[in-house]
């Protein structure tokens, strides 16, 4: 069985065991105005966003957007897909690793250029998204532990672990996939 067949697709999709219907008894209770990650659904969705959202590296701005989406699961704090028109892409190169996410599709990693392509992945984009995620085709996303991600100029900072790329910010409680043990939560 091979990443992408339908099969892999339907047995990744059936391991998770929240699918944001009932907050867990270890879940952070949010305070008004914040959102708890256990109330997000899965499959996630994608809602728009027009805070503002900056980012930069090594002292340069490499996107700066107000028309974002944001992907909201369960378990994972949101992450932000900024368009490829609020993005200075030339700074940034494919490193030629992918992914497999089996609700979005097949993303595709990115460096910063001055990594010369062998640097560890700042952002990733999803060309072809599956259906349902259409929106965020060639959009951006970065990872805030990587560089430096502002929304509305508050600090963003990065989801536990390494591999996920989620966002976390005062309007979020967990706690957050991303640890050892928690990958199917």
């Amino acid at each position: 069985m091979t990443q992408n067949s339908p099969e892999w697709i339907r047995l990744a999709r059936s391991k998770w065991q929240h699918r944001g219907q009932e907050r867990p008894a270890f879940a952070q209770k949010p305070n008004p105005g914040q959102e708890s990650v256990w109330d997000y659904p899965r499959p996630p969705c994608l809602v728009p966003d027009h805070r503002q959202v900056v980012v930069r590296a090594q002292g340069k701005m490499l996107a700066d957007s107000c028309s974002t989406f944001r992907i909201l699961e369960t378990a994972s704090p949101p992450t932000f897909y900024l368009p490829p028109g609020d993005v200075n892409a030339s700074s940034l190169v494919f490193t030629g690793t992918s992914s497999v996410c089996e609700w979005k599709g097949t993303a595709r990693y990115c460096a910063l250029m001055e990594s010369n392509k062998g640097g560890e992945p700042v952002a990733w984009v999803y060309p072809h998204p599956y259906p349902g995620f259409e929106s965020i085709a060639g959009y951006f996303s970065f990872y805030p532990g990587r560089v430096a991600c502002y929304v509305n100029d508050e600090r963003v900072l990065p989801q536990p672990g390494g591999f996920y790329g989620g966002w976390v910010t005062k309007e979020i409680v967990g706690p957050y996939k991303g640890l050892l043990e928690t990958e199917w939560w």
